[in-house]
């Protein structure tokens, strides 16, 4: 690139900069403190501004494209599509949908054998928990505290973190539970064993208290992604299937962050052995680059509208363009082994790296995930776990590690205390390792801010 060239570039990036700040309203952000990254383009694992610099997407964007950037065979067939069918009304079938819901349908568990398409993770989770009132004719929905499950009316309500609280003008019929989190244990447990069975004595009792037989649906990330990937011990969703199956409660798995190869299986209860009745998902499933997210509907709930009608719907339910993206991916998933070198990739090069790196960063206070989704919990003091951010909140020392990844040429994913490694499931090993020792020399600046830190 010449230096006329680029003196262009960087006059096209700073009118977008201005036309953004002008007249895009940004998400959970108050609008005038905050100052966003001008990207102009992306490719595998790597994005760039207008300014010449290339980032490592070690966020994933928002933990979406799992894929990677700009997949050559994601990208012909939208184009392809494009030529031949943009958009239709969902009440028509269509070759995409037809086959997205087929391919969905052949990865999840036996006896989940339909589709209902939305166009994203929260209306996913709008819609599933629809069908579970709607099929136990009862209110109640349940779930955990250090939750995410989208913005909107039902599913923002059935969010955990603080995000909620903005927006909780009543429950929504909603009540909340504590999952189990051994590193910050809220039933004081020193073992897996024991978190387990208190978090499964603990919901039990919530379940008689708010009474079984009006709780609709359990709705559980089956790994929290956003309140801190923390995946539950062995036993707990087992137990949880059980006390659903008891109650006549649906189990509902949000499988929306953890989904489409996130974890190194297709759907991360896969891990734990247990079928859910609804799973919900988005994001992976084409990477994002068409909006798309659904619920795959266990048959006997799916029986419940057999002949009485679904009171939902979306114009943009099954959407051809955002279909072909669907069907390219998952067939590019399965043939260049995508799921398979996102658990490769996290068992041999990010689990030993981050244990590495929590070996010389006294700021690390625990390192946890699989696949290519792990979680840093950073903390002031390893002794008493102080978080290096308050809940709900950032410091000056997350600031400065977040300034100081970009500048070393890392996009990083960061909430509150923690730095969550969640990059492409197409990374490579080498990609990995530059991203680890780009975070080995970011993580300098939160060394100062903890106990024995520098």
């Amino acid at each position: 690139m010449t230096a006329t060239d680029a003196r262009e570039l960087a006059a096209e990036g700073a009118r977008v900069y201005a036309a953004d700040r002008a007249h895009v309203f940004h998400s959970w952000s108050a609008q005038e403190l905050i100052k966003p990254m001008v990207i102009a383009g992306a490719e595998g694992s790597y994005v760039w501004d207008y300014y010449g610099k290339r980032y490592l997407d070690f966020s994933s964007q928002l933990v979406n494209t799992n894929i990677g950037h700009q997949h050559p065979k994601v990208v012909a067939a939208i184009k392809e599509q494009a030529d031949r069918l943009c958009t239709v009304a969902p009440h028509h079938a269509n070759d995409v949908r037809s086959e997205t819901a087929r391919l969905v349908c052949e990865l999840a568990p036996e006896g989940l054998d339909r589709v209902f398409f939305t166009n994203g993770g929260t209306e996913a989770v709008e819609h599933a928990t629809r069908m579970a009132r709607l099929h136990t004719g009862r209110i109640k929905l349940l779930s955990t505290y250090r939750s995410y499950h989208g913005g909107t009316t039902t599913s923002i309500n059935l969010t955990g973190d603080t995000r909620r609280i903005g927006n909780d003008y009543g429950s929504a019929g909603v009540a909340h539970f504590f999952g189990p989190f051994l590193y910050r244990s809220p039933f004081h447990s020193s073992s897996e064993e024991e978190e387990c069975s208190r978090a499964l004595e603990h919901l039990e009792q919530v379940v008689q208290f708010e009474g079984p037989s009006t709780i609709a649906a359990i709705v559980l990330e089956t790994i929290p992604g956003t309140a801190g990937i923390m995946p539950p011990p062995p036993g707990y969703l087992a137990g949880v299937r059980e006390i659903c199956d008891r109650n006549g409660i649906v189990l509902v798995a949000d499988e929306v962050m953890a989904g489409f190869g996130r974890t190194g299986r297709w759907f991360a209860f896969e891990h734990y052995g247990v079928a859910p009745d609804l799973i919900t998902f988005a994001k992976g499933v084409n990477s994002g680059y068409v909006p798309l997210g659904g619920v795959v509907i266990r048959d006997e709930i799916a029986a419940t509208f057999g002949k009485r009608p679904y009171p939902g719907g979306l114009t943009y339910s099954g959407h051809p363009l955002a279909c072909a993206a669907a069907v390219a991916t998952i067939n590019a998933m399965k043939e260049e082994k995508i799921v398979e070198n996102a658990a490769r990739i996290g068992e041999e090069v990010l689990r030993p790296g981050l244990a590495a790196l929590a070996e010389s960063h006294p700021s690390i206070g625990e390192v946890r995930g699989l696949g290519v989704f792990f979680a840093l919990d950073l903390v002031r003091d390893r002794k008493t776990k102080e978080p290096l951010a308050p809940y709900g909140g950032s410091s000056p020392a997350m600031d400065a590690l977040v300034s100081a990844c970009k500048e070393r040429g890392l996009l990083p994913f960061t909430n509150y205390n923690r730095l969550h490694v969640v990059p492409p499931c197409t990374i490579s090993d080498e990609e990995a390792r530059e991203g680890l020792a780009i975070l080995d020399e970011a993580l300098a600046v939160a060394d100062e801010a903890a106990e024995g830190g520098s």
